[in-house]
């Protein structure tokens, strides 16, 4: 420990900090270029595909969880703004995972559970209006996340269970 004093004082200590610190940024910058410079066409349409299928049950999973205080009457406030605003950055980004190549659903085709698809093709047919789906949806859920009483938590998660139940109406395929 006493050596470290020693060099951490006078001008070594100074030269070797900032050699130290150049040294640092010199490898952040290296990463950083590698990292600009990898191949984004390595993604494949069925990570995209799995990618929003863990978004949405993440979604489903953070509703539900707000929807179960409700039903039991042990509605936490602070801890349903929090699910509540999850889902509203989540709902914010979800459209952007729907890419035209991951448009592969099919009559009657045998769907992979992991990466095959159950969106509707009027995703990509009527984008606009999916879009402004999730936008409202998570407006919605924005609102919920600012709620100061119960009663207005309970109004918003109502609104927000009939946005979410009218898109995948519209949206997702079943078979």
């Amino acid at each position: 420990m006493r050596g470290c004093k020693q060099v951490l004082s006078g001008a070594r200590g100074r030269t070797s900090i900032a050699i130290m610190g150049a040294g640092f940024a010199a490898a952040l910058l290296m990463t950083s270029l590698v990292a600009v410079a990898q191949d984004q066409s390595a993604a494949k349409v069925e990570d995209t595909i799995f990618a929003r299928k863990t978004m949405m049950s993440s979604l489903s999973d953070n509703m539900d969880q707000i929807e179960m205080m409700i039903s039991t009457g042990k509605i936490d406030l602070d801890d349903a703004h929090e699910h509540a605003d999850t889902i509203s950055v989540m709902l914010m980004a979800f459209p952007h995972l729907f890419p035209p190549a991951s448009n592969q659903w099919k009559p009657g085709a045998d769907i992979d559970p992991v990466t095959g698809t159950f969106a509707s093709p009027d995703v990509w047919s009527k984008f606009a209006d999916f879009y402004k789906r999730a936008a409202d949806a998570s407006k919605t859920a924005f609102d919920m996340s600012r709620a100061d009483k119960p009663d207005e938590l309970k109004a918003k998660t109502a609104q927000l269970r009939t946005a979410c139940n009218g898109c995948h109406a519209a949206y997702l395929k079943t078979q």
